[in-house]
């Protein structure tokens, strides 16, 4: 708190006292010197470098396996007509390949939904993960 002086007429000093203040800022000061080198790594640990150019090839994409079911219950995989039980060990032996190739299915459009169903889940049940289906676009 201010007290007034002789000749401010018994009014409180508005004039803040900056020697506090000054004397605060350099003892932190002080310390952030003192502290700083302190808070360098003492621990030496060297780093392995990257070496970007090496760069181990990526597996090349495989071709997915088409199969096609006509209408009449006919299965062709990759243009070739197979029975159930040759695709079936088709689809087993592509399903032990790294990676591992999609099964795209493709159906005509009056082929019974039943007979699709069929080939999928005789492809999930041979190990195959990415079985999806192939259709034209609608034209306006």
């Amino acid at each position: 708190m201010a007290f007034s002086s002789n000749e401010g007429g018994g009014k409180p000093m508005a004039a803040i006292n900056v020697v506090p203040l000054v004397d605060v800022m350099l003892v932190l000061l002080i310390i952030f010197m003192v502290t700083a080198p302190l808070m360098a790594h003492r621990v030496k640990v060297e780093l392995p470098q990257a070496d970007l150019d090496a760069r181990p090839d990526a597996a090349p994409p495989t071709p997915p396996i088409t199969i096609a079911v006509t209408d009449t219950g006919v299965i062709y995989m990759n243009d070739q007509p197979v029975t159930r039980e040759l695709l079936e060990s088709a689809l087993s032996v592509e399903a032990q390949k790294t990676p591992q190739p999609s099964v795209n299915i493709r159906g005509d459009q009056t082929t019974k939904y039943g007979v699709i169903n069929d080939v999928v889940n005789l492809a999930q049940a041979q190990g195959m993960r990415k079985v999806g289906f192939v259709a034209t676009r609608e034209r306006n």
